[in-house]
């Protein structure tokens, strides 16, 4: 079974069967936690499955697999007072078993800048053969432009013609990102990244795990869709680091 049945199926029994006991089907005994909402080990996790309320549901929108990395995108309803976006990432190990996790989660908004949703778009993964050279892509985008700052090479990864944009402030196209990005500043909200923790790429579709800040300290998973050997398509959650967590593992 491969790392990406394996976290579909873990993620189905646990969030959609809503069964502690796949925590002794699917979880590694040194399970490592870096999420705000669990503490450490699987028993956290079995107490956090078993705490779901009645109306909760899972509802999924891509999974991107590389290697023993898997990460999966969708929406969480009953999670919370309200639908909640959601990147969830999974290692697992050599025995099958999920041995670690990440995640970033945003409230769903309904009246976007583009009119797109926050999930909606593509959703397997295409161009298999282009993967390293979509993450290859991609990478030098987030060291040039995301940490380096460097706005006047934009073009030189980003298409001018088609770039769909999920975030919902922003409008689509480079200018609605340019105008977003502008009204951000305003509010004292601009866009820092200071440190690419993971780059997971499956096909056109390629992931960034990163901090930074936005006014204060968060982390940004961005999702990109390269087309062409351009970024055209683009999701993403910002979400606050919080103070303390319930673990010592860090959130990254």
């Amino acid at each position: 079974m491969s790392s990406k049945e394996i976290v579909v199926n873990a993620a189905g029994e646990l969030f959609g069967a809503k069964d502690p006991s796949a925590v002794d089907r699917w979880v590694a005994a040194d399970y490592r936690q870096h999420s705000s909402l669990a503490a450490d080990g699987p028993e956290a996790l079995r107490q956090l499955v078993a705490g779901l309320p009645e109306g909760f549901r899972y509802e999924g929108a891509r999974v991107i697999a590389d290697g023993d990395l898997v990460a999966l995108h969708g929406t969480y309803h009953g999670f919370g007072p309200h639908p909640l976006v959601a990147f969830d990432l999974f290692r697992v190990d050599a025995d099958g078993r999920l041995a670690e996790h990440w995640d970033a989660l945003t409230p769903v908004v309904t009246d976007t800048a583009s009119g797109r949703s926050q999930t909606d778009g593509p959703t397997e993964p295409g161009d298999l053969d282009r993967t390293e050279a979509n993450r290859a892509l991609v990478t030098e985008f987030a060291e040039k432009v995301l940490v380096g700052a460097d706005y006047s090479v934009l073009t030189d990864y980003i298409s001018t013609e088609t770039y769909h944009q999920h975030n919902p402030e922003a409008a689509d196209g480079l200018d609605g990102f340019g105008a977003a990005a502008g009204k951000w500043a305003e509010q004292g909200k601009n866009l820092v990244y200071k440190t690419v923790h993971k780059v997971l790429a499956e096909g056109d579709l390629v992931l960034l795990q990163s901090e930074g800040e936005f006014g204060e300290a968060v982390a940004y998973w961005d999702l990109f869709r390269v087309a062409d050997g351009k970024i055209v398509e683009h999701w993403d959650v910002i979400a606050p680091v919080p103070a303390e967590l319930p673990h010592s593992n860090g959130l990254f």
